[in-house]
């Protein structure tokens, strides 16, 4: 059998459910079954650098969790950013409790601990995860504002 992931706006994955519909046979209940457990699958993280972050937050299109510690947050972070500290004890309950109908954009300070974290946002259902690759160190790099 074989599924076809297409990407069809260069943004999103979609399944092409054509194969698996031959193999069901058009039992709809066997399909559903099938395209929702394939459809939880499809939760990919994107890898974005500064620019691209940077469009994606000032076209709303993503809400920022900055998983650095609260000191590091205070010297300086991404304008609306959420601070969710990785090393917390309740870092994954406290993202359980965001809203699963937004996009995230999850950063730290190089990459490291965001980087650890993905796998936590992975297994929740969001509507997609954007990883600013290199941090917020990669975004002062392009000269992108921090604020205090």
């Amino acid at each position: 059998m074989a599924i076809i992931l297409k990407l069809t706006n260069g943004d999103s994955p979609r399944l092409s459910l054509a194969p698996l519909a031959k193999i069901v046979g058009g039992g709809l209940a066997s399909l559903l079954l099938m395209t929702s457990a394939l459809a939880a699958e499809t939760n990919l993280v994107h890898h974005v650098n500064a620019v691209e972050a940077q469009k994606l937050v000032a076209a709303k299109k993503v809400v920022v969790v900055d998983v650095r510690s609260p000191g590091e947050f205070a010297a300086g972070h991404i304008a609306g950013a959420t601070n969710i500290n990785f090393h917390s004890a309740d870092f994954a309950q406290a993202i359980s409790g965001l809203d699963t109908n937004r996009s995230y954009l999850v950063h730290c300070a190089v990459g490291g601990r965001s980087t650890q974290a993905l796998p936590k946002f992975e297994k929740l259902p969001f509507q997609s995860i954007y990883h600013l690759d290199g941090g917020i160190k990669a975004w002062e790099k392009a000269g992108l504002p921090v604020e205090k």
